[in-house]
């Protein structure tokens, strides 16, 4: 049984609606809040927004498929992948400058031009933190957003609080192989019924996104440790090539996690396209409910009281008998699409 997509209570009809939330599904179909209930609605979607209802508000805690954190997202993962672009360019021209420095010693002109490529680095830098933080925050907040509609899909099933969904990045350690149990448990939910997850896409993009940081932490270690041997010896000394010769490993390292990181940019935005157009499918598929349930509200077979309140076992729209409510239910009638009496 899904939760009220409104209050998330545990009695829900199969408008996916309680009692006190019932009259949203019936405006939405184009229903007057007193039709009775033997009457026909107009047709409705299965989850309480999607885009065949764009005239009718989102409830709180329904399926949100707004496009505009999803655009934003995928724009500004389109400038950061840019911005690399001009970070490798970067790397390239300070790998030459440091083999121009093995190849012709240390002289005026080498050492000016390792001055300017690391001002052309600096600024890179400072560019791609900017994008990048931008990306990781707008990514923060719609992965949080697609794990609450993944929640809303199939409730339960998931091995991770919502809570997860954006602090899982930023947990070191975990942040190695949690993000991507979340992203799988979401796949699974958001496919329409009887299709598969895709997975290429999604497993490619997180290897190259892996991949790519761990060379960007060899190439920190590597520049970090002959960057402190070269200030400490200063250009004089036998060793100062191999020293050298290590800062051109560390450049051609970053260079290589560069494209990675590019490449894992261009399939992060194509997966957050893919990801945003299974759960448009998935809401407007509806709940994913075996047919025939024994007492799973209007499946058929299940059994009808007379009486039954909105959302108990039994309940179907249309098929409550008239007479008054069902032996031991204290209250009056109760109208299946409002939250008082019948008629009220």
């Amino acid at each position: 049984m899904y939760p009220c997509g409104n209050c998330r209570a545990a009695a829900v009809g199969p408008d996916g609606r309680c009692a006190a939330c019932g009259v949203y599904q019936q405006q939405a179909a184009g229903m007057a809040p007193g039709m009775a209930p033997g009457m026909a609605p107009g047709p409705a979607p299965a989850y309480p927004y999607a885009p065949a209802m764009p005239a009718a508000p989102m409830p709180v805690g329904g399926v949100d498929l707004r496009r505009g954190l999803r655009i934003a997202l995928m724009t500004a993962l389109g400038v950061s992948t840019a911005v690399l672009l001009f970070v490798f360019w970067t790397d390239t021209q300070t790998r030459a400058a440091i083999q121009d420095m093995l190849d012709n010693g240390v002289t005026s002109t080498t050492e000016q031009d390792i001055q300017d490529t690391d001002a052309a680095a600096t600024i890179a830098a400072v560019l791609n933190f900017l994008t990048l933080a931008a990306s990781a925050a707008l990514w923060a907040v719609w992965f949080r957003r697609a794990r609450i509609n993944a929640e809303f899909f199939a409730p339960g099933s998931h091995r991770f609080g919502i809570g997860w969904a954006a602090g899982a990045w930023f947990t070191p350690v975990v942040n190695f192989w949690f993000p991507k149990q979340i992203v799988n448990d979401i796949y699974k939910a958001s496919v329409p019924p009887g299709a598969r997850a895709p997975k290429g896409l999604l497993n490619a993009w997180w290897t190259l996104w892996i991949a790519s940081g761990v060379c960007a932490m060899v190439s920190s270690v590597l520049g970090a440790s002959a960057g402190a041997r070269i200030a400490a010896k200063g250009y004089d000394g036998s060793s100062w090539r191999e020293d050298v010769e290590a800062l051109k490993n560390s450049a051609n390292v970053s260079a290589f996690g560069t494209l990675l990181m590019i490449a894992a940019g261009v399939l992060a935005l194509l997966v957050v396209r893919q990801l945003g157009g299974l759960q448009e499918r998935r809401a407007t598929a509806g709940p994913a409910v075996a047919p025939g349930m024994p007492g799973m509200p209007g499946m058929p077979g299940a059994p009808v009281h007379a009486g039954a309140p909105y959302g108990a076992p039994g309940y179907a729209p249309g098929q409550q008998q008239p007479g008054g409510p069902a032996a031991g239910w204290p209250h009056p009638p109760q109208n299946p699409y409002g939250s008082g009496p019948a008629g009220y």
